[in-house]
């Protein structure tokens, strides 16, 4: 989403120069404010999408070649919404309709949504001046996404979120040590 880059030029394409700062780079508010409160995520993550699926592809095989018994981690909110929305679309075969078979296992970290919104709102909008409106903004957002126990439904592992940082430590260590034995048996060729 660089300038220079495919996926930059058919975003401003797209969405129209305004979205573009003083800096020449996107203004990722302007364009949030165009996508998620104009009505246009579907258009920002058609574009935006496959070019993400496509360089994690080759990050992946890269890992793979340099150490077959690797994990690769790939962090990503909407696995599932990425498919539903290209469904939506009418797409019937594509990277996008099938994401997340590209990937061995689906870790989901799950927080209460009260507790997603607070984090959101101290993220963007520290201060008062702006609370209300980002509580709006991370509600939008959430309602765009499939609901945490559909989702959970098709994971390999859960993990909750609900603060306490050393009970999510220790649910990463444990699935972190599971993820690395059967990555160490698919390269032994055992599972």
């Amino acid at each position: 989403m660089e300038p220079g880059q495919p996926v930059f030029s058919s975003i401003v394409a797209c969405f129209g120069a305004q979205i573009v700062g003083a800096d020449g780079k996107l203004n990722r508010a302007r364009l949030a404010e165009k996508a998620f409160r104009g009505g246009r995520i579907n258009e920002l993550n058609a574009i935006v999408h496959p070019a993400v699926i496509e360089a994690q592809r080759r990050w992946m095989e890269e890992v793979s070649r340099l150490d077959p018994s690797a994990v690769a981690v790939v962090e990503s909110a909407l696995i599932f919404e990425v498919e539903r929305d290209a469904r939506a679309r009418g797409e019937e075969k594509s990277v996008l309709t099938d994401w997340r078979s590209r990937f061995d296992r689906v870790v989901m970290v799950t927080a209460p949504d009260e507790l997603k919104v607070a984090r959101y709102v101290s993220r963007v909008s520290p201060d008062e001046g702006g609370r209300e409106a980002a509580i709006a903004d991370a509600k939008r957002r959430l309602a765009l996404q499939i609901p945490d126990a559909e989702k959970a439904a098709r994971a390999d592992y859960v993990l909750e979120n609900t603060g306490d940082r050393e009970v999510l430590h220790a649910q990463v260590l444990a699935v972190w040590a599971r993820l690395k034995a059967e990555s160490n048996k698919c390269s032994q060729g055992e599972s």
